[in-house]
């Protein structure tokens, strides 16, 4: 039974005048002191977020990790190599052309762009080796990567997020198939694969579109060109380039499968993880790099 309270009693309008003034007190400092707390509030959410994500992403590495290892030491533990070379296929194969694409559109923007003021120097054929090192260093791996993760990384966002809202992966894990083993260890191996052939790919339409320009709009010889490049590009600058394209490839294979098996909320969830793996999976590239670049300087590998 619902007791009311006695409101001739004035220890209870004083009791609610109270309550009311300590409401409006509360009203006040939130308006005065709120805006100078937001940043901080939405920082340290920022913050929470990410060290979150990354834990999810270090547990999903640490388990593609394991599966790997037990099927090289187990015998009775088979991968499926046929949905690899599906997704290699898928993931690697059909992103040459906008690999090729722009990579052979940077190299020709390169050549254009420095050759003018190396001129004024008398150094225009010096145009060569710039471009060998940048794009054996920097820009071959980076901008096969960039486009691997609009072209490979969101849609394996996409499919994974689609069988989750489908409970598919419910359905596979009652059937005792482990969802990490059969989903997620091909397209990050693919992701890995695809990239380092991908970035090998870019460096050669990033150097034979410079060449092919700077020999017909530049009057540089192709052998003068070749020359130059040969004189200034080592073996160190394309290994160090080559190694980075492995960990773009796992980055992108990793970020995704994590966003697309944590799906919720439906169809406009899915959309969320395919804007989500774009995003995270350029800004973790470019962090990358940056170690990468810091590494090598630290020990003398530029």
């Amino acid at each position: 039974m619902a007791v009311t309270p006695d409101t001739n009693n004035p220890n209870d309008g004083q009791a609610g005048a109270a309550a009311e003034a300590a409401d409006q007190g509360r009203g006040v400092v939130h308006r005065l002191l709120g805006p100078l707390f937001e940043p901080m509030l939405r920082t340290s959410e920022f913050f929470v977020n990410s060290v979150t994500h990354v834990g999810h992403v270090s547990i999903l590495l640490y388990e593609t990790l394991t599966w790997i290892w037990r099927a090289m030491t187990k015998p009775k533990v088979r991968l499926g190599w046929p949905a690899l070379y599906s997704q290699i296929v898928r993931v690697g194969a059909r992103a040459m052309f906008i690999v090729g694409l722009v990579s052979g559109c940077v190299g020709l923007i390169l050549v254009l762009q420095m050759a003018p003021p190396l001129d004024e120097f008398g150094q225009k054929p010096v145009v060569a080796n710039i471009v060998g090192v940048a794009v054996l260093r920097e820009l071959g791996p980076l901008i096969a990567a960039i486009v691997m993760t609009g072209f490979a990384g969101a849609a394996i966002a996409a499919e994974l997020g689609t069988m989750v809202v489908g409970e598919e992966i419910e359905a596979l894990e009652a059937q005792a198939l482990n969802p990490i083993r059969f989903l997620v260890v091909p397209r990050v191996l693919a992701s890995v694969i695809s990239m380092a052939v991908l970035a090998v790919y870019s460096n050669i339409m990033a150097i034979g579109a410079g060449m092919f320009i700077a020999a017909v709009a530049l009057g540089i010889p192709s052998i003068v060109f070749w020359d130059n490049l040969l004189s200034q590009a080592k073996l160190i600058d394309f290994m160090t380039g080559f190694a980075k394209s492995f960990v773009f490839g796992g980055l992108i294979g990793l970020i995704a499968c994590t966003n697309g098996l944590r799906v919720t909320g439906g169809a406009a969830g899915v959309g969320k993880a395919t804007t989500s793996t774009v995003v995270q999976s350029v800004v973790a590239i470019v962090i990358a790099d940056l170690i990468f670049t810091a590494i090598f300087f630290a020990f003398d590998l530029n």
